[in-house]
């Protein structure tokens, strides 16, 4: 039992019933008009989009914003698996445009706040496309309330950061928001997706913050750093998922902080960029501890991410759990 009194989704039944009464609520909420929704490819963006098509079918117009901020074949890996489920995924190419806006930015709480804003301001431009869209679905989970400092009233909660999707929305927002997935916590978002046949392959990915790559290159985000940290990603997931340690962890990323450090490549001095790992073991993402992955894998990652992505000399390994860090370094 939660401290608001609402039981923990722990088992299918629980799941059952949360899907119905929140198909319920979302047909009472949204009547007969439409709605757009932005997948991202994250868990849950993935089960939003899944149970507000459940309960209005092709009323519901999914959008994948390309800002330039994704993994390595982000757009393919989302966009096909949706579509077998009967979902039609729009693609736009923003890159130029969030890139832009994000120049010269190194504030960390700034970047979440004009990712937010233009997410929706790209979303404004596509509602246009269609017809009666008046509201806008989020994939908004239970930590993310918490840690924008929203918990019930606007104004309680302390802030931990922004997240793109709660503090980061403008004050001029034309939609109505329907966040049905408000209230779970991440183990429970799973389970609901699990009961309504999102593919596994989606469903127990890694999770991946809203603004992107954008939180993983510190200081100002340019496209050589992420093209860096978006290739050193790709060998760190092809490195744990061949070691079997992939579903062993909550998240392992890559982050490129703004130093560069002395270093010898084929006996020749660089002066190169740092990658910081992080890999934890949580169940809601509210606390995390490290992973204790072992040295010989680690020593694998580090040679094969320094071998394949000549910009980078070194790479090191957080060792901090949440509390006192959070997960994502910004």
């Amino acid at each position: 039992m939660l401290p608001d009194g609402r039981r923990r989704i722990t088992q299918k039944d629980d799941a059952d019933s949360f899907i119905e009464s929140s198909i319920s609520e979302i047909r009472e909420i949204i009547g007969d008009s439409s709605a757009i929704v932005g997948v991202s490819g994250g868990v849950d963006s993935t089960v939003a989009a899944v149970l507000v098509h459940r309960a209005i079918g092709n009323r519901l117009h999914p959008i994948m914003v390309d800002h330039g901020l994704l993994r390595h074949r982000e757009v393919e890996s989302v966009v096909e698996p949706l579509r077998e489920l009967g979902i039609d995924v729009s693609v736009v190419n923003a890159q130029d445009r969030f890139l832009s806006k994000l120049s010269g930015v190194t504030d960390p709480e700034l970047k979440r706040k004009i990712i937010g804003e233009e997410f929706i301001r790209v979303f404004e431009d596509e509602a246009r496309k269609y017809k009666d869209v008046s509201f806008l679905v989020q994939g908004t989970i239970y930590p993310d309330v918490i840690e924008s400092g929203r918990q019930g009233d606007e104004k309680s909660g302390h802030l931990v950061k922004t997240h793109h999707n709660v503090g980061g929305l403008p004050e001029d927002i034309q939609f109505e928001l329907v966040e049905p997935l408000r209230d779970l916590y991440k183990d429970e978002v799973k389970i609901v997706g699990e009961c309504l046949g999102v593919p596994k392959d989606l469903l127990f990915r890694h999770a991946f913050p809203g603004p992107g790559l954008a939180v993983r290159v510190l200081g100002e985000v340019t496209r050589e750093k992420l093209e860096i940290v978006r290739r050193a990603q790709h060998v760190l997931d092809q490195e744990i998922k061949h070691a079997g340690w992939y579903d062993k962890l909550w998240q392992c990323f890559c982050v490129l902080p703004d130093v560069k450090t002395v270093g010898v490549r084929d006996g020749s001095r660089t002066y190169g960029y740092m990658i910081g790992i992080r890999a934890v073991i949580s169940s809601d993402a509210m606390t995390a501890q490290w992973a204790p992955i072992p040295y010989d894998l680690l020593d694998s990652i580090a040679t094969k991410i320094i071998d394949e992505v000549e910009q980078v000399n070194r790479v090191v390994y957080d060792i901090t759990s949440k509390p006192p860090a959070t997960i994502e370094w910004e």
